[in-house]
């Protein structure tokens, strides 16, 4: 399979940045997204070029590392699947593949297809701990909880901190990630002693960060490789709702007079 690749080149976030094009040859269907890199970085090395800056780690659809714009869409043409999971059999020979990093200002570029996406570690941190003492594996299953509520926190969980969501909303919200996160601990008997807390402090770490407002387009959905719902942005929306209504109620209000 033959390719024509054009990818995006830029040494740092405050320098310019342009698209590169490259021809290459000899890609096998059968081959990764990711290991179509690493063959244009061999042809690039050996040419005496420096090779392309993108990210991974796992190559397994888990660690959400490898975030690529690929002919506009988060992760490529496939449906629930992380760009490494996107095998060349989906391109046809002589295909144009155009590659880009997420585009959102609370992920600076770092260079070439990596972006810094440690917004996310911030609001996961400002979500802080459970306080309750959760024991292990069997101590956790000893405690009945209700299925529905058991497969939507799960369902919750499966958010591996991708980006995706944010790339693809046009108004580059976190709320799909944010909601996720909520939802999943929020869910669970364990982490209710600071629910409302939670709520209120990792959205607005969410806000602090820079992230657009959701309008519901649902676009994150689309391109979440986990398939995760926007319910969870509803979950996340009363919570905080909630909440922040909550913490507005004056001193010693509702008692008798």
């Amino acid at each position: 399979m033959k390719l024509t690749l054009n990818i995006w080149r830029q040494p740092g976030s405050r320098a310019a940045g342009q698209l590169e094009t490259h021809s290459l040859d000899g890609v096998s269907a059968d081959m990764s997204f990711l290991e179509m890199f690493d063959l244009l970085n061999e042809q690039l090395t050996n040419t005496g070029k420096e090779p392309i800056a993108f990210a991974h780690d796992c190559r397994e659809g888990i660690c959400g590392s490898c975030s690529m714009m690929i002919n506009g869409q988060a992760h490529g043409p496939w449906k629930g699947s992380t760009t490494c999971q996107l095998h060349m059999r989906a391109f046809q020979d002589g295909d144009t593949i155009t590659v880009e990093p997420w585009r959102a200002s609370p992920f600076p570029l770092i260079k070439d297809l990596i972006v810094d996406r440690g917004a996310f570690d911030r609001i996961i941190q400002a979500g802080g701990y459970v306080s309750i003492n959760t024991g292990g594996a069997r101590d956790a299953n000893e405690i009945l909880i209700g299925k529905d509520i058991v497969e939507t926190s799960m369902d919750a969980a499966a958010c591996i901190g991708c980006g995706a969501c944010v790339a693809a909303c046009p108004n580059a919200s976190a709320s799909l990630f944010t909601g996720a996160k909520l939802t999943h601990l929020g869910m669970l008997p364990q982490g209710q002693p600071e629910r409302e807390r939670r709520a209120l402090a990792m959205v607005e770490q969410m806000d602090i960060e820079g992230f657009g407002h959701c309008t519901l387009v649902g676009e994150c959905q689309e391109a979440c490789p986990k398939e995760i719902s926007i319910d969870v942005i509803k979950h996340m929306n009363r919570d905080y709702l909630l909440a922040s209504a909550k913490r507005q109620e004056p001193q010693g209000a509702g008692s008798a007079g």
